[in-house]
């Protein structure tokens, strides 16, 4: 019904989360009502964050260069890292302008079902943080859903003795993910709720 190249644009788009086959349709149609270099420009956009943008080779966040901005910082706490599991998780935390530590992002939380297994994150890397850079203390982030509290749990176990491990306080129903974060932002500062005393 629709040309090869449509077709084949619609279906990349499918492949963005949330995006299902009408909603790709309209994007497609949209894309194809504007002007070529807005169409363009988008497409240009896409290819330069593709080829530019990395993990931080430190925490793990977003980046262009070998090291985040945050990482590079100075005035950051170097003794309190917040663990989150994605790069957005970090953003929501940074809009709060609460928390001034660094971050370590897992790139995932544990869930066996799915196949993720403790290797499939930057747990490693995290350990080896903690036991080479003087890291006083460590707040799991990790969201406050089942993937999210196992990987806390194996978190707290894994750092036990070697550093203070503290979590977020939750309860708040995880659609409410980004005030969670406001809060906890706001509760580190204060100090958050030890989970577990290393």
């Amino acid at each position: 019904m629709l040309s090869p190249s449509v077709d084949n644009l619609v279906a990349q788009l499918t492949k963005l989360p949330g995006v299902g086959q009408r909603t790709a349709q309209r994007l497609a149609f949209h894309l194809l009502a504007r002007p070529k270099p807005e169409a363009l420009a988008l497409a240009e956009a896409i290819t330069e964050v593709k080829e530019r943008v990395r993990f931080c080779a430190e925490c793990g966040n977003l980046t262009e260069e070998e090291r985040c901005e945050i990482c590079r910082d100075t005035r950051r706490d170097r003794a309190l890292i917040c663990v989150v599991e994605q790069p957005a998780d970090l953003v929501s935390l940074e809009r709060t302008h609460e928390f001034r530590g660094l971050y370590h992002v897992l790139g995932g939380a544990l869930s066996p079902l799915d196949g993720v297994e403790p290797q499939h994150l930057r747990i490693d890397e995290l350990l080896n943080r903690v036991d080479r850079n003087g890291v006083g203390e460590v707040v799991l982030a990790t969201n406050p859903n089942m993937t999210g509290e196992a990987t806390a749990a194996y978190l707290a176990d894994r750092l036990r003795g070697r550093v203070r491990v503290t979590r977020l306080a939750s309860g708040l129903p995880v659609g409410l993910r980004q005030y969670v974060l406001r809060v906890a932002a706001a509760t580190c500062r204060g100090g958050p709720r030890a989970r577990g005393q290393a």
